[in-house]
């Protein structure tokens, strides 16, 4: 499908931009970089992953997987994951106001910034590893043979397209104690406001057949 191929594709741009932004933090905090680059980072993250990448998980994505699936639009993996964006969004502008000069409060960003980071991380696994794979399969099983999200506009191609000065300039750094995964567990709702995929998503056909095959 047009949308999930194009989800997973930024999910590569948005995660090597979130080490390019650690590496800028770490240069803001030593009194390098250039403070106005904060902007450009922050227009990143506000406009092309929160305006366009997840607008349009929650403007065409979930309300396919509602509309063609007996799920449940208050709980389970749709609605975890809804709330985790506004959860990264509410850490990006608490980060925000540090970013280009963080002063005294350097440790504060560094925090903010690893909290971010890591959060995103999970998200992106547990999407890339759950929710797209099984959008895709079970969309198509009902009926739906694609889903074509906006283009878009100009400010969230113009942040987009800035991405290719800021990685050249801040290299992206590697975050060796970031838990990366796949599956169910690796997501933060897991077992707090989601019972995992096989709980929230699978039928009684589903659950038969596991029972057959399990012996």
């Amino acid at each position: 499908m047009q949308l999930i191929d194009d989800l997973r594709a930024e999910h590569v741009v948005i995660e090597r931009m979130l080490g390019a932004l650690a590496t800028y933090v770490d240069a803001r905090i030593a009194g390098r970089g250039d403070p106005a680059d904060a902007d450009a980072f922050l227009a990143f993250f506000r406009l092309f992953a929160g305006r366009y990448h997840h607008a349009r998980e929650e403007d065409t994505l979930f309300p396919a997987l509602l509309a063609h699936l007996p799920i449940r639009p208050d709980s389970g993996p749709v609605r975890s994951l809804f709330d985790q964006h506004a959860s990264m969004a509410r850490t990006l502008e608490e980060m925000a106001p540090l970013l280009g000069e963080p002063g005294r409060e350097g440790e504060r960003l560094r925090e903010l910034a690893t909290r971010h980071r890591r959060d995103l991380l999970a998200h992106i696994d547990a999407e890339n590893s759950v929710l797209l794979p099984e959008s895709e399969v079970r969309l198509r099983r009902a009926g739906l043979a694609d889903l074509v999200g906006r283009p878009p506009d100009a400010e969230e191609s113009a942040a987009r397209d800035g991405a290719g000065r800021l990685l050249a300039l801040y290299p992206p750094s590697e975050d060796p104690a970031a838990i990366r995964g796949e599956g169910c567990v690796i997501c933060p709702s897991y077992g707090v406001s989601c019972e995992g995929l096989e709980r929230e998503w699978w039928s009684e056909q589903e659950w038969d057949d596991f029972r057959e095959r399990d012996g």
